[in-house]
């Protein structure tokens, strides 16, 4: 891979090593890797760093590593290696604050819908419901579970910080869209993506973290002003 700089060439190739290696360790691997909330018995802390290289599946590593190449690559270059790595992991970390804390508010409300008992049958048992697949069958109970207990994986919220900081640095590219065809403008196109994840975090319960995703793009603008605002060029 000559032609990726090299932070970009070295976290594609640790992305798709730990995807491979999930493959045959599964479901262990996620089990100790994947991030979990924080009020869930199985957080460690450490997982806020490992979640970031774990991935669902294969179209959700390709997905993220070909849009790290695709807007990390210019990103990098202009920023140099160093300062791209740390910017990675701070909207990757920025990612991690938005989704705790929009799921802390999410188990709150959760679990306002749940008796004494079922609280402490949720907290004793249901971390085991989530491990071997077989969620309550109660209605409330089942989502206080799954918002209790499904742990989040991806580099998405960090891809959202790239993708931010290639809108910022290059607002004028133009880039033509897959699905529709069409050319739009890079600072568009980072505002257009930046409002569907906002829409779809409040409106959407699916197995997307969107608020992580906004999490990674805010943390990546306020990084790229505040390097502007202390002189530093890209």
């Amino acid at each position: 891979m000559p032609f990726v700089p090299e932070v970009i060439k070295n976290l594609i190739i640790i992305n798709v090593l730990m995807f491979l290696a999930s493959l045959i360790f599964e479901p262990t691997m996620t089990a100790y890797l994947a991030m979990y909330p924080i009020s869930s018995e199985a957080f460690r802390p450490y997982q806020i760093i490992t979640h970031m290289f774990m991935h669902a599946n294969g179209f959700h590593i390709f997905f993220n590593m070909y849009a790290l190449f695709m807007f990390g690559r210019d990103s990098e270059l202009a920023m140099g290696a160093k300062k791209f790595l740390l910017f990675y992991f701070i909207t990757g970390l920025g990612a991690v604050v938005l989704h705790q804390l929009a799921g802390y508010f999410e188990l709150q409300y959760a679990l306002s819908k749940l008796n004494a008992d079922e609280v402490k049958d949720l907290y004793q048992n249901g971390l085991s419901h989530i491990m071997t697949n077989h969620n309550y069958s109660e209605g409330h109970l089942a989502y206080a579970n799954s918002v209790l207990n499904t742990p989040a994986v991806g580099a998405s919220g960090a891809v959202y910080g790239v993708l931010v900081a290639f809108g910022m640095l290059y607002p004028n590219r133009v880039l033509l869209l897959l699905f529709p065809p069409i050319p739009i403008k890079a600072k568009y196109f980072v505002l257009i993506m930046g409002a569907l994840e906002l829409y779809l975090g409040f409106s959407m319960h699916d197995n997307v973290a969107h608020f992580a995703h906004l999490g990674g793009a805010i943390f990546g603008f306020l990084l790229i002003n505040y390097w502007r605002n202390r002189g530093e060029r890209f």
